[in-house]
């Protein structure tokens, strides 16, 4: 057995994320910390909160822990929700290549105990964080000339809210590569890479989804939804423990 690369060692970085409505201000935020393994694998802890406004006329609040391996594919993730300041559901999901199971408890299904069969490992994991709205792209194919690409994903809930579930639901993630732009928001400027989330596979909105993300962790920049009214920042970034 080759010796362990002791050159390599565990990373950390967090940051706060503010959802900006047009009209009401200040929405909703979030917090979130990532832990990077040497081989790769990421975990990510989130704390999402949405304000009950115009927008969304209930209050939401989002516990989410969330594993990738080296190649951004899901692993396992736990995900639970309050709405209104009350439970609505806590979920385990664990994925594979043959498989995704999920296990949890919700106020509308109450015990699940899921099992579905796939193709292929699912290339990404909607849990609802904006954070992981970037972390889609992880399953982009760099080595493609394609501006635009598909593939199965999974998803927690299929509100834009994410206030269901959280259980499984399957669906195929579209993307379409904008360019490279300088982005500046409150947390600093960023050398970013721009995506839309367009129509193709979402006929229930009315607007797609722009997205800005930075460097190999795809660290979450800006995203502006018209659908919604609203635009997610990065105010506060740091590295390290």
């Amino acid at each position: 057995m080759p010796p362990a690369d002791t050159t390599k060692k565990r990373r950390h970085y967090s940051g706060k994320i503010l959802y900006i409505g047009d009209e009401v201000g200040e929405r909703g935020r979030e917090w979130f910390d990532v832990t990077v393994e040497p081989d790769g694998t990421r975990t990510l802890r989130a704390k999402c909160e949405i304000d009950g406004s115009v927008v969304h006329n209930f209050r939401v609040l989002r516990d989410v822990t969330f594993t990738l391996d080296g190649n951004w594919r899901p692993l396992d993730a736990f995900v639970r929700i309050t709405v209104n300041d009350k439970f609505m559901g806590s979920s385990w999901f664990r994925f594979g290549e043959h498989e995704v199971e999920c296990e949890g408890f919700t106020v509308n299904e109450g015990r699940i105990s899921q099992k579905v069969p796939v193709a292929r490992w699912p290339r990404s994991f909607g849990s609802h964080p904006v954070v992981c709205d970037i972390w889609h792209l992880g399953g982009w194919d760099w080595k493609s000339r394609e501006k635009r690409q598909s593939w199965q994903a999974v998803m927690s809930s299929p509100l834009s809210s994410g206030a269901s579930g959280p259980m499984i639901g399957l669906s195929t993630f579209t993307a379409d590569y904008v360019g490279e732009e300088k982005v500046t928001v409150k947390a600093g400027t960023f050398d970013t890479r721009h995506f839309v989330f367009p129509l193709h596979d979402r006929p229930q909105y009315d607007s797609p989804e722009h997205v800005w993300y930075a460097g190999d962790d795809l660290l979450f920049v800006k995203i502006r939804w018209d659908h919604l009214k609203t635009t997610y920042e990065l105010v506060e970034y740091k590295e390290g423990a």
